[in-house]
């Protein structure tokens, strides 16, 4: 038997130390590699960490409410004597660990891992190099695939005709890395376990009986924080559009169960009004912008935080890093994987990282209209309301008609530091435009 020191794992980009939240292994416990063994907090998430190694944990050397600089040793876990003992510790951002069945051998994200790192290898000392598995993709007719991903599809057997079957979801229907590692998961897929339920609120009585008091808990705190410190850095303005969403009703309602069928996802409104908001972002790139100092740092990424109500009552803003880069099926994945993830506490600190826009979605509670407070350090953000039957005066050929249309508003906040009313306005009447102009008869790939 040997002791190994269990190290506090990298939490994503930018993270140098988290707050232990509580422990849910205690000494003597017998543990696996990749059990969830304590609960940390970062300014960022909220997340559990997994064991670096398999045996006994015979030591815990922090405790809960200790901040522990990423590196630093947090337990010891008694091994058995062949183990590895300098076995790197696993991040917070890998994928969730296998369902019961797997094994080490088929853990799809190790895999990928490795493989990238060895493709990023061999591509840079030998950039004519090709595999057989490219030559069978590209016979397979399912575009440009990176080395990357051809090397996932040869290690995971992939044949042309599963490959045939996969949606990609990048840019022009290109098959991503996701998309491969989500049809193996899928493929080995089991039984998954229930979300655990949202943890209580703790209220306590008044000494005079008039009023409960609640504590805030952290996550709740740090909002209130980002809050009042974003109406403090920016002078909010607010622009309001109202649009016809008739066409988009209408195309979701014939397409909504053959995209369930085709792609196994619910299509809400949520990622057509991202995908347009992504088109008007590119015709007004000075939106995508943060400020410092009396710099305006124009961003090149386009990464769109979407708020999230959690069932604890906080908000959470997952992103969509590169955006544009997703055809409506890839957006339509990744808005429904975060949201799910964002319910279930599954979020990692890179989901939440650097946004650069942010919208919510305010119509799913009823709300017609709202001023949402900006994201900081981004310079704006947009609400959209409920869609609503209104009565509506359309103008035809043979001249006005009275009509019933799907209509919503828009709402659209903004630092006025460097976003004024004209480009504020502009931006929002942009995102209206697209959502108009919508084609009705577009196909779902």
């Amino acid at each position: 038997m040997a002791l190994v020191d269990m190290v506090m794992p990298k939490m994503g980009e930018s993270i140098i130390e988290c707050t232990v939240i509580s422990w849910l292994k205690k000494p003597g416990d017998r543990i696996e590699a990749d059990d969830s063994i304590l609960e940390v907090a970062t300014d960022k998430v909220d997340t559990d960490v997994p064991a670096s190694h398999s045996g006994i944990l015979k030591e815990v050397l922090v405790k809960d409410g200790d901040v522990v600089a990423i590196g630093s040793p947090v337990a010891r876990i008694e091994v058995e004597q062949d183990e590895p003992a300098a076995a790197p510790a696993p991040t917070a951002t890998q994928p969730d660990a296998p369902v019961a069945g797997e094994t080490e051998e088929h853990d799809v994200a190790s895999v990928a891992a490795k493989l990238e790192t060895d493709v990023a290898r061999l591509s840079t000392s030998n950039p004519s190099i090709r595999t057989d598995a490219e030559s069978s993709t590209n016979n397979a007719n399912k575009g440009f695939l990176s080395p990357l991903v051809q090397s996932i599809i040869k290690a995971e057997g992939i044949s042309e005709s599963e490959l045939a079957t996969i949606t990609g979801t990048g840019a022009e229907n290109r098959i991503t890395k996701n998309d491969i590692l989500a049809f193996v998961e899928k493929r080995k897929a089991g039984p998954v376990a229930p979300p655990a339920p949202p943890k209580p609120v703790s209220v306590a009585p008044s000494v005079s009986g008039q009023q409960d008091i609640i504590q805030m808990d952290r996550m709740r705190k740090m909002i209130a924080e980002r809050m009042v410190e974003s109406k403090r850095i920016s002078p909010h303005v607010s622009s309001f559009v109202e649009t016809d969403m008739t066409v988009i009703v209408q195309w979701r309602e014939r397409n909504k169960k053959l995209f369930q069928q085709q792609y196994g996802e619910n299509i809400t409104y949520t990622p057509l009004l991202i995908e347009a908001l992504v088109k008007a972002i590119r015709d007004f790139p000075l939106i995508n912008v943060s400020v410092d100092g009396d710099r305006i740092l124009v961003k090149k990424s386009i990464n769109v935080g979407m708020a999230v109500a959690l069932p604890s009552g906080n908000l959470i803003v997952p992103v969509i890093h590169d955006a544009d880069q997703y055809n409506l099926v890839g957006l339509t994945k990744k808005v429904n994987d975060l949201s799910r993830r964002a319910r279930e506490s599954k979020l990692t600190a890179d989901d939440l990282a650097n946004g650069t826009y942010t919208v919510s979605n305010i119509g799913t509670f009823g709300n017609v209209m709202g001023t949402p407070i900006i994201v900081q350090p981004q310079v704006a953000i947009m609400a959209f309301g409920a869609i609503e039957k209104k009565p509506a005066v359309i103008e035809t050929p043979q001249g006005d008609l009275i009509g019933i249309r799907h209509k919503m508003f828009i709402s659209h906040s903004y630092d006025h530091r460097v976003v004024d009313g004209s480009l504020g306005g502009q931006f929002v009447k942009r995102v209206s435009d697209y959502l108009e102009g919508f084609d009705p008869e577009r196909k779902l790939v």
